[in-house]
């Protein structure tokens, strides 16, 4: 990796409040593992926890200052912007429903932010969001951590390359096994399962956006049209467990989705093959050291991080020498030193390096909600072509 772009830009790290993430959630721990790896970061607040007690224990437990431990996401906000020394960006990682509001009062008091997915619940709450972005100038990154994948990025930079030739054909799939269980139908105390806060759609939210994103990510293509089912595959479960769809893109290619949670024995397989007019690529978020690369003519290549064949879109982002595995936490940590160089150049009134913004950003999480609208829509017109 470089050396730290962002102390050179502004002379210290960035300073960092966390919103969600409390006691007992991987995602909240794997945020600010993320956001300190590369160290451009210094997480000086936050409010982990919608319950003041825990948030105050939480707060005191990450070292946060007596005049920085806060029970209110408005008064957090309010207090930091007011600072000389206030936060510069603020990572939000809390129930779907709660994405715009927070957001929005970011931006408004011209703060900086780093968002889980997905977006927003609403094509509506994502249209505005979206427009505030734009409006304000400020960055804003949403957390597909699965695009910080050096392999990830060295399909996309090889697709870039016209390395596969014209696209015509993606599969991609995300299956997972973590709700397969049909003695555990429902559970009232998380919030995943109440449409409200969780959404329209449990998997397409929770893993159905991932997919989405990671077949834009890599294709550069848009997908145009969807034909889809959705629905549950447990018996008596009030929220979606499994959803399918046709695809046709933009440049008139095909392609085939499906996601599922109650895939019984399954951890987590991300896993997309992508076919062009010279070769095809197929990469698997379980084995996410291997890119294999098919050509039309000539023998199977399988790409590695800092192998041979590595482009600088992947090289920046792969800390390891060849041979040594990086993962999930390397992956997110890759997001949140993008969005470190372009909050820092803006800041600084400069350029950042244009590999730095490979990053999700407002944009991309408007198609991502836009696309699980058309899903469901489909699905309610029995398998109808739907706009995206």
């Amino acid at each position: 990796m470089q050396l730290n772009p962002v102390i050179a830009l502004l002379g210290r790290r960035l300073r960092l409040a966390v919103i969600g993430g409390g006691p007992g959630s991987f995602i909240g721990a794997m945020h600010r593992q993320a956001a300190r790896l590369d160290d451009r970061y210094e997480i000086v607040t936050g409010m982990l926890s919608s319950n003041p007690e825990k948030a105050l224990q939480a707060g005191k437990e990450l070292g946060f200052a007596p005049d920085r431990l806060y029970t209110d996401v408005k008064a957090l906000l309010d207090a930091e912007s007011a600072r000389p020394d206030g936060v510069d960006a603020v990572a939000i990682m809390t129930p779907n429903d709660s994405h715009f509001d927070y957001s929005m009062w970011a931006l408004e008091r011209g703060i900086d932010v780093i968002c889980d997915k997905p977006m927003t619940n609403t094509l509506v709450e994502a249209e505005a969001l979206h427009a505030k972005v734009q409006q304000t100038g400020l960055v804003f990154c949403l957390t597909h951590n699965y695009t910080g994948y050096p392999m990830v990025r060295q399909a996309r930079a090889m697709v870039a390359d016209g390395q596969l030739g014209t696209i015509r054909l993606v599969q991609v799939e995300y299956v997972q096994g973590g709700k397969a269980d049909e003695e555990k139908v429902f559970s009232p105390d998380n919030w995943k399962f109440d449409p409200v806060r969780g959404g329209p759609s449990r998997v397409m939210g929770d893993i159905g956006t991932h997919a989405h994103n990671l077949t834009r990510f890599i294709t550069g293509l848009e997908v145009d049209e969807v034909a889809a089912e959705i629905g549950a595959i447990v018996p008596g479960r009030p929220i979606h467990d499994y959803a399918g769809a046709l695809l046709r893109f933009d440049n008139g290619a095909r392609g085939n989705f499906w996601v599922t949670q109650a895939a019984a024995g399954v951890e987590n397989c991300l896993r997309i093959r992508v076919s062009g007019t010279k070769g095809s690529l197929e990469w698997m978020q379980e084995f996410p050291q291997a890119l294999t690369f098919k050509p039309l003519r000539g023998p199977s290549e399988n790409r590695t991080p800092n192998g041979p064949g590595t482009l600088p879109l992947a090289a920046r982002v792969t800390r390891l020498v060849a041979g040594h595995p990086e993962g999930f936490p390397d992956a997110f940590a890759n997001l949140y030193s993008d969005a470190a160089e372009a909050i820092a150049a803006r800041r600084a009134g400069t350029q950042p390096d244009p590999l730095a913004l490979h990053f999700p950003n407002s944009q991309d999480g408007l198609l991502g909600v836009r696309f699980v609208d058309a899903v469901i829509q489909s699905s309610n017109s029995n398998g109808a072509w739907v706009k995206c």
